[in-house]
């Protein structure tokens, strides 16, 4: 099996080596490149075609959001998939990882992680999955809603649109969708619908595909911006 290519983004040398180092022990991952700020991550992204970027999102000059947006947003090539964007972070409060997500990244990991913890993440990201737990989903969900216009997906038509979208979608959709916005993963989406876990995947896919969104992240905001899990968490 081809190892899953890894691009390693953090302005600190000793992180940047240490998160090589990490990957690298795994038969399954590796890690094909670094980048030490935003501007050189976008470069290395688009050169070297990784499977997965971890990307840090505080930076100096080009931050971690705006690399993953121009990443997720200016991918040039159309015989390859653009990356997974896994953003990490000292906090799990924070206002970069929010607008990352917004911009598209798949989701974020805590820097102090342990290894086994950061493997298992980059090959969930990598299967399309979500790197959030359902507690963090829903205190992100009413962090991001509060967050500024600028930072919300798309314009208020492509919100409006996508609104529209929501009542094309079937009743077994819509019960998959409320489900991937509380956090919950295929396999336990699959469990709880009595679905196969390849059939859920398919729906998944199908509902972002809908609704114009990158990612299940992207999903769970606008199942609650559009009323679906009910009042925001406080």
């Amino acid at each position: 099996m081809t190892p899953l290519a890894v691009l390693v983004v953090d302005d600190q040398e000793m992180v940047r080596e240490a998160l090589r180092a990490v990957i690298d022990r795994r038969e399954d991952l590796r890690a094909v490149g670094t980048a030490g700020d935003g501007e050189q991550a976008v470069a290395l992204a688009f050169e070297l075609r990784p499977d997965v970027v971890l990307m840090d999102v505080r930076m100096p000059g080009t931050t971690g959001v705006e690399a993953t947006r121009r990443i997720l947003a200016d991918w040039p090539h159309t015989d390859h998939p653009a990356p997974r964007v896994l953003v990490l972070t000292t906090f799990d409060h924070d206002e970069y990882v929010h607008a990352a997500l917004r911009a598209g990244a798949t989701g974020f990991l805590l820097k102090n992680s342990r290894p086994d913890e950061l493997a298992r993440a980059i090959r969930v990201v990598a299967d399309g999955e979500s790197v959030l737990a359902p507690s963090v989903t829903r205190r992100l969900i009413g962090a991001v809603t509060a967050l500024p216009a600028a930072l919300l997906i798309g314009t208020p038509r492509v919100h409006d649109d996508r609104e529209r979208a929501l009542e094309a979608l079937t009743e077994r959709e819509l019960e998959v969708l409320v489900l991937v916005a509380r956090g919950r993963s295929n396999a336990q989406i699959a469990d709880s619908l009595g679905l196969t876990e390849g059939t859920v995947k398919s729906r998944v896919n199908r509902i972002l595909t809908r609704l114009g969104l990158d990612n299940r992240v992207q999903a769970a905001i606008l199942a609650h911006e559009t009323g679906l899990l009910g009042p925001p968490p406080h």
